[in-house]
């Protein structure tokens, strides 16, 4: 289905949970602790959600959260979203941390992708930003997924002025001998994004400027249909992306639309607009997902330090 601007929307990303076993400073600071929402959609309002939204042509899914993998039901969840005709991708984005545990289940059950959330290589600053988890435990979850064999992993690192862009280099030669990318995104100023000030954002040409001052060789690969552009150092296995939501928005080739833990469908991330689908039959959620795509914005407001997000919410309970 096509929206009023022309945009075809086949992307539908959704939060199952907006708790999660990290406070990332970014999505979901430590004096924010109110992710206990009890009305969260069940696995079957979830595949009759999916059902609908295929069925006006959707084919890619992804769950995320807070952190999926604390759904217990998760492995069920995606064998009944496997089962749905015209479902083309099952997609996780994950912190990694339960990985270990649930990595080949997800893909026998049917996943397809991964991305795992990983803002800084080094252990203190890795505890600071999620405050308190444990790098190492991240980092066996890249491991497990790598020994999986998912389609496609992709390591998603927030680029934060005076925090990690002294890692840009550390991160892109992770692409050098494996087959993962790793994706740089613009720190977004959302609706209570935490202790950061003005020098935190930073566009993502810093990351192309730090890879030349670093003398490393790379091109810029031809632009697909994702909202990455994207780059590959000479002779690596993986490639870089930069995603730029704040200095270069991609609000025209934006192919998706949303729904939270609770069950609101939000037609823009950074929009305060919430369409309910909680207790809705499965006519009812088609017409509310059609209702959500003909009211996708344009574009969203402007963003910068200044600026905020007029989302109302939190990352952890949008689906990051």
């Amino acid at each position: 289905m096509q929206d009023k601007y022309g945009r075809k929307i086949t992307y539908l990303r959704i939060s199952l949970t907006d708790k999660c076993n990290c406070h990332c400073r970014y999505c979901r600071p430590l004096k924010n602790d109110d992710s206990l929402i009890v009305n969260q959609l069940s696995n079957e309002e979830l595949a009759l959600c999916i059902k609908a939204a295929v069925d006006i042509g959707i084919n890619k899914i992804r769950l995320t959260g807070g952190e999926p993998l604390l759904r217990d039901d998760i492995i069920d969840i995606i064998r009944k979203i496997k089962n749905i005709d015209g479902v083309e991708e099952i997609c996780i984005t994950t912190n990694g941390i339960l990985l270990p545990k649930y990595a080949a289940e997800l893909k026998k059950a049917g996943a397809n992708r991964i991305n795992i959330s990983i803002d800084s290589l080094n252990k203190d600053k890795y505890n600071y930003i999620t405050g308190g988890a444990n790098l190492d435990n991240a980092l066996k979850g890249l491991y497990a997924a790598l020994e999986t064999g998912f389609d496609k992993i992709k390591i998603n690192t927030v680029l934060i002025g005076n925090f990690n862009e002294d890692e840009v280099v550390d991160f892109a030669k992770l692409t050098l001998d494996q087959p993962l990318d790793v994706r740089f995104i613009e720190l977004m100023p959302m609706y209570d994004s935490g202790d950061f000030n003005e020098n935190s954002f930073i566009p993502c040409s810093t990351v192309l400027d730090k890879l030349n001052e670093a003398n490393i060789h790379f091109s810029e690969l031809p632009h697909n249909s994702g909202v990455a552009r994207l780059y590959k150092i000479e002779n690596s296995k993986g490639k870089i992306g930069l995603i730029s939501p704040v200095s270069n928005h991609f609000c025209s080739e934006c192919n998706r639309i949303r729904i939270t833990s609770d069950g609101k469908l939000k037609p823009c991330l950074h929009s305060s607009d919430e369409i309910s689908i909680k207790n809705l039959d499965y006519e009812n959620i088609k017409k509310k997902l059609c209702d959500t795509i003909l009211s996708k914005p344009k574009e969203h407001d402007r963003l910068s330090y200044r600026e905020r997000s007029k989302s109302g919410r939190n990352m952890n309970q949008i689906g990051g």
